[in-house]
């Protein structure tokens, strides 16, 4: 009986192996680079007013102390009343703002949209020069009339067009046969955009859905400009954060609120465990959308 030739593995090459160890010495060093603020921030928020103000922020606290978290969650109300608009706000508009940067991106992208390269250039510039604050403000304002309400959080940055030539570029690299397939099955664009163009850019729109839900998450600043200081119940979190964190009659207010004397709010510590509060959920929102930025959803759609 013949022997069988045994295949074995390609070995690889020294340069490879000396190629991998710096790759992986060097990324892990930028890693350490990226995490060590985050760190310094998660150690401090647990570190006593004192030992910061004397030895400033270290690794590990000196002194471990929960006072900035117990004297943050001492007035829940305000706190979780913030969260439930960011987490709202942040929920809708990220939705509805993929649903028509997708739709507009489709319909730039398509080839039977005679037009796209002109309208495309009307998005492109209109991304280059801007009316102004004064203009723009006043136009939410008085003719859109985005003012004391949660509109006035969404609407205003619903439409990125750095987004949308994103996915634009993404959905012109979709096979142009699998449109005219969908054409000969009498689907009409909508349903081609929902049923065909959608599940094949996975990627994109998750990547894009991050960005957004990053925008919506972090924006203080629309809420700065359309909420009255009297509609605190539409404070989202970032900007219900930024008003303790910049006005000293905030924290004395949280302060008499908790039954604390303002000279034991732990001013530095709490600080950071604000951070810490604001971060960590869209943290945990990354590992979930991570398998999308790597994953080519289009190969091997198109068999001939």
């Amino acid at each position: 009986m013949a022997s069988k030739t045994k295949i074995g593995k390609k070995p690889i090459g020294r340069d490879r192996v000396i190629f991998d160890v710096i790759s992986v010495v060097v990324l892990t060093v930028l890693s350490a680079c990226c995490l060590l603020p985050f760190l310094l921030v998660l150690s401090g928020s647990f570190s006593d007013q004192t030992s910061i103000l004397t030895h400033g922020y270290q690794l590990i606290p000196e002194t471990f102390s929960l006072d900035a978290y117990k004297t943050l969650f001492k007035i829940p109300e305000d706190l979780l009343r913030a969260y439930g608009v960011t987490i709202f706000v942040t929920v809708t508009g990220t939705f509805l703002g993929l649903f028509f940067t997708s739709m507009a991106a489709y319909v730039l992208a398509s080839s039977t949209f005679r037009y796209r390269y002109q309208v495309s250039f009307f998005f492109y510039f209109t991304s280059i020069f801007g009316g102004g604050l004064v203009p723009w403000y006043i136009f939410n304002t008085k003719y859109l009339h985005f003012h004391n309400s949660l509109i006035a959080l969404i609407m205003p940055i619903l439409i990125n067009v750095t987004y949308l030539l994103i996915l634009k570029s993404y959905m012109a690299g979709i096979p142009e046969a699998l449109y005219e397939s969908a054409r000969l099955d009498g689907a009409g664009d909508f349903t081609i955009y929902l049923r065909v163009a959608m599940p094949l850019c996975k990627a994109g729109l998750a990547t894009v859905g991050l960005f957004i839900a990053l925008n919506y998450w972090n924006d203080w600043y629309d809420a700065m400009l359309f909420l009255d200081e009297g509609r605190s119940d539409l404070y989202p979190l970032q900007y219900y954060l930024n008003n303790i964190l910049t006005k000293s009659q905030a924290i004395a207010a949280a302060a008499a609120r908790s039954g604390l004397p303002m000279s034991e709010v732990p001013s530095e510590p709490m600080k950071l465990a604000m951070t810490v509060v604001a971060t960590g959920p869209i943290i945990l929102l990354y590992p979930f959308l991570q398998k999308y930025f790597v994953k080519g959803v289009t190969i091997g759609a198109v068999k001939g």
